[in-house]
């Protein structure tokens, strides 16, 4: 049985196609642009093309994501929560917390050994300690959004951003620069903040049990990463393509014939 799954964010949309046997066959990801709808329909044809398959040979689609509902040729609808703890559970059966930062939201999940959604909360009121946070700070400080981790790795002192907010924390990054502060110390500053925004989130959860799994965009960026994992005290398992995993989990739940 094949099966897909989309995941329609607000600044990015994957799609994975699975088979029951054979795993994932191929997926995709795009940025979702102006069109959430074409998003997941052209997210979806790449996928089925990477996969090698016929499109008709694709017996159930499940989208998730803030905008699931505007793909009318899914079979159903299911919350990201619930997607991600499926496709995370699948790749890291031990996980027992999930930190998950997307393009416009942060989440804490807790989940029990059977994989289910125990507890959860989220960011989703402000862009704060997210992806397009990420961005704004990057284009405030003139550096590559790919490079802002590995930049921050080589930072030498410890400085702080004292707010999270998207708008006041580029203005203190433009003071910071005008101070003559390295770019790295304030990229380490950024991460800090992050990291901070992240704990604080993971706390109201309950209790932060390992294995903790890192899934979103923001999972791609090592400083961050780096950054969580001195404060944690964990090492975070992280899958080589994080993006995916909430439309792996939709696949399977299409799968389960849920």
């Amino acid at each position: 049985m094949i099966v897909a799954g989309i995941d329609i964010g607000s600044l990015s949309t994957e799609a994975v196609v699975f088979d029951k046997e054979r795993g994932i066959l191929g997926y995709s990801v795009i940025l979702t642009g102006g069109s959430s709808k074409d998003a997941s329909r052209i997210s979806l044809e790449q996928a089925v093309k990477h996969s090698n398959i016929d499109k008709e040979k694709v017996e159930r689609i499940i989208s998730t994501g803030c905008a699931r509902e505007i793909a009318e040729f899914a079979d159903k609808k299911i919350t990201e929560i619930t997607c991600i703890a499926k496709g995370v559970s699948h790749l890291f059966p031990d996980c027992r917390t999930i930190i998950d930062i997307g393009g416009q939201d942060t989440k804490g999940i807790r989940v029990d050994e059977k994989g289910r959604v125990a507890e959860f909360d989220m960011n989703d009121k402000c862009a704060a300690g997210t992806g397009r946070f990420l961005e704004v700070m990057a284009k405030a400080l003139n550096v590559e959004l790919d490079n802002m981790g590995e930049r921050s790795l080589r930072y030498q002192n410890e400085i702080k951003i004292s707010s999270i907010c998207t708008v006041f924390a580029e203005s203190e990054v433009v003071s910071l620069v005008s101070e003559g502060q390295e770019v790295e110390d304030i990229l380490r500053a950024i991460h800090n903040a992050i990291a901070d925004r992240t704990i604080g989130l993971l706390e109201r959860i309950g209790e932060i049990q390992p294995q903790v799994v890192m899934t979103g965009g923001v999972a791609k960026n090592i400083g961050v990463v780096r950054t969580l994992e001195e404060k944690l005290g964990v090492t975070l398992s992280i899958y080589h393509e994080p993006q995916i995993v909430g439309a792996l989990g939709a696949s399977l739940l299409a799968l389960d014939g849920l």
